[in-house]
């Protein structure tokens, strides 16, 4: 062969631009062909051929690796799903605009359709007392853990024995943000463990909320409990993987954040409050949403013709002009539970209980697709000692 057909170790690791332990490894696994240097046995050679084609397979390696980590936040999509989409501005489940079904759909009739199926409701079956406990996040987390610990796995159960699951399962998490196993639909049940009139005005924008935050794409809980579905867990498990992730501060928590964030601005000024958390470079809970640069449609749905308390309209009307922000659907439920005198954890039950819809959906789409989801790293850390020339 001619001597250009082979070069250095340094050439070598220039090319590809990696360390001597990487070119190493590279040989070892068979990827470059090595050969003495005539002049000097204590050097080595390498094809050369081999070491560009493993180049330009890096970069493109390299392409893919950045576009995947970018879309681990706010990036490109990463999975198909024919359930939810957000498009200008907008959300629809399953090509239905979701804030025209929040006119007068109940959650379970939603439910259905994430599912993508007229499944059987469940009327019919026994639902068991929840975890007597005073604490929401206690009966939640204890209810669904039993739950997965006792239920079959997804992976070889048939479709009505995951259909019946999913009509029951919707309805104990229901019954888990109650506190107790109540009659009716699961708006009306909320609204009476509330002490409100399960027939009025505002069991109705429970509702309304109900079916506005039931699913919103690939969220962190969503993926969560594709992830879970994905090894074929119980559908129990999945929704726990869900539930555990909504309760980070950064999702499922956010309504919290806002309700803090609005008592700054009653204690100090809703103008003062703004300006402080903008000149420290902090966030203001509540507002904004990167899916909706012109504005939360899920809080602009609900809070249309709502009158919000003269505090709460005033950081509104700050955020908006200090930092040209609107409230999104964290602000919007925070604003109206507080205004329907409802718990402090009202917000959080809601979440909880709607979006249980979506993420039982998102599992049983995840568990018919028969694939595991199972991302790669980027490895950052101390280049490995795998041997030396």
């Amino acid at each position: 062969m001619k001597e250009g057909d082979w070069i250095s170790a340094e050439e070598a690791q220039l090319r590809l631009g990696v360390r001597a332990q990487t070119l190493y490894a590279y040989v070892s696994r068979g990827h470059v062909q090595v050969r003495a240097h005539p002049a000097d046995a204590r050097r080595s050679l390498y094809r050369a051929t081999d070491v560009d084609e493993l180049a330009v397979r890096n970069g493109r390696s390299r392409k893919l690796a950045d576009v995947a980590s970018a879309a681990i936040a706010w990036g490109e999509p990463v999975l198909s799903s024919a359930i939810t989409t957000v498009r200008a501005g907008r959300f629809f489940y399953r090509g239905h605009d979701a804030v025209g079904l929040a006119e007068d759909r109940p959650l379970e009739a939603v439910a259905r359709l994430l599912l993508g199926e007229d499944q059987p409701g469940a009327d019919n079956m026994e639902r068991t007392p929840p975890p007597d406990h005073v604490d929401l996040h206690h009966r939640l987390y204890q209810m669904l853990a039993g739950r997965a610990a006792a239920s079959p796995p997804m992976l070889g159960s048939s479709d009505g024995m995951i259909a019946a699951e999913a009509a029951l399962l919707l309805d104990l998490v229901a019954d888990a943000a109650a506190g107790a196993v109540l009659p009716g639909p699961i708006h009306q049940r909320l609204a009476n463990s509330w002490g409100a009139d399960p027939h009025g005005a505002t069991a109705d924008i429970i509702r309304r909320m109900l079916i506005l935050v039931a699913d919103h794409e690939l969220n962190a809980s969503t993926f969560a409990a594709r992830v879970t579905a994905s090894t074929g867990a119980a559908l129990a498990a999945a929704v726990l993987s869900g539930l555990s992730t909504l309760s980070g501060p950064r999702h499922g928590g956010m309504s919290a954040m806002a309700r803090r964030f609005a008592v700054e601005a009653e204690l100090h000024g809703a103008r003062d409050a703004v300006h402080a958390r903008l000149v420290e470079g902090r966030s203001l809970p509540g507002f904004g949403h990167p899916l909706y640069p012109q504005g939360d449609i899920r809080a602009k749905a609900l809070l249309d013709g709502f009158e919000l308390p003269a505090s709460l309209a005033a950081l509104r009307a700050a955020a908006k002009d200090l930092a040209d922000v609107e409230p999104n659907i964290d602000f919007a439920m925070m604003a109206i539970c507080l205004s329907c005198g409802l718990p402090a954890q009202a917000p959080f039950a809601l979440f909880a209980t709607a979006r249980s819809a979506g993420w039982i959906a998102h599992a049983v789409e995840q568990n018919r697709t028969g694939k595991l989801i199972r991302p790669r790293a980027r490895y950052v850390g101390p280049e490995p000692l795998i041997g030396s020339d």
